[in-house]
This record gives structure tokens, C-alpha cells and sequence, in this order.
């Protein structure tokens, strides 16, 4: 089957998301707006929109909370790393961000941990493979059963 028909149609299971970004991660974020465009998937982008000097916790628990309160399904943040936009992502609520640097974990992370952000690190990935990350993560799902407690633990462990 033809991959714009089965994006086109997955597209339907992706609401809108939310981007942000540091100002490292500003040049991956540019390069990646073809993509979301070539697969149809709204974004809304609440990361910096210069190369000036910026805290990244503040983009990432913008972006966290919104996704904690239900605004978006899914985020995505992106700094040299991914790390740092990861740890303070982290510290919201309802979230679950992972720092991902190649396809199998992306996908891992919503088929396992059912991840609702993902970290890019524009230091350490080029614009193909963040395509890449980004396909297996859409793409995944959240397969629940023995993941059910797992991801419940983490979530129970927050109050």
C-alpha cells in the first residue's frame, strides 16, 4: 500500500500536536516543518523563532502542559540533545517524555511506555533520521496489558 494512503489515513488518528524548541533546536525544527506538511499533520510551535540564548525548561513545560491537560495528544521537543528538554518534560504531571536518537526506540517508547513526548536532540540526529524517529513513533501504538502496570506505577508514583 502506498505510504502517503497509510499516513493519510494514521493522520486520522494524529490529532494536533505541539512543537517546541530551544534555540539549538531551532534549525532541526525548520527542516522538519516539509515533513509535517508532506504528511498532512497540523502543529502548533511553541518553541523560540531566533538563534538568541534560551531556557529550554520553559518551552518544554509549555509544551508539557499542554499535552498533560489534554490540549494535544502528543508533543514534541527538540534541543541539542534532547536530554534537558526530556528532564524538564518530566517534571509535569501526566507526562511521559523520552530523548529518542534512532528509530527502534521511538517506537518502543509509545509501544512500551505509551510516551506522549518526544525529545529530538538536533546535536546529536540529522533531519533524516528525526523523519525516521518521528514515522516509528506515529506509527506505533500503545500496546497496554503487562505495559498497563508498568506505565500506571510511573503515573501512581507522581501524587
Amino acid at each position: 500500500m502506498d505510504q502517503s494512503i497509510i499516513f493519510y489515513y494514521k493522520k486520522m488518528l494524529i490529532d494536533k500536536i505541539v512543537i517546541g524548541n530551544d534555540h539549538v533546536g531551532l534549525g532541526l525544527f525548520i527542516e522538519l516543518k516539509d515533513y509535517f506538511k508532506s504528511k498532512n499533520i497540523d502543529i502548533d510551535h511553541y518553541g523560540c523563532f531566533n538563534s538568541d540564548r534560551m531556557n529550554y525548561p520553559e518551552v518544554a513545560f509549555k509544551v508539557s502542559k499542554s499535552v498533560a491537560l489534554g490540549k494535544y495528544s502528543q508533543g514534541i521537543l527538540i534541543c541539542g540533545t534532547g536530554m534537558g528538554m526530556s528532564l524538564a518534560a518530566n517534571k509535569i504531571k501526566g507526562v511521559r517524555a523520552v530523548a529518542c536518537n534512532d528509530p527502534y526506540s521511538a517506537k518502543m517508547a509509545k509501544n512500551h511506555n505509551n510516551a506522549n513526548i518526544i525529545c529530538l536532540g538536533s546535536r546529536v540526529i540529522d533531519v533524516e533520521m528525526a523523519e525516521l524517529i518521528l514515522d516509528n513513533w506515529f506509527n506505533a501504538k500503545f500496546e497496554g496489558g503487562r505495559h498497563n502496570v508498568r506505565v500506571k506505577m510511573i503515573d501512581n508514583y507522581e501524587d
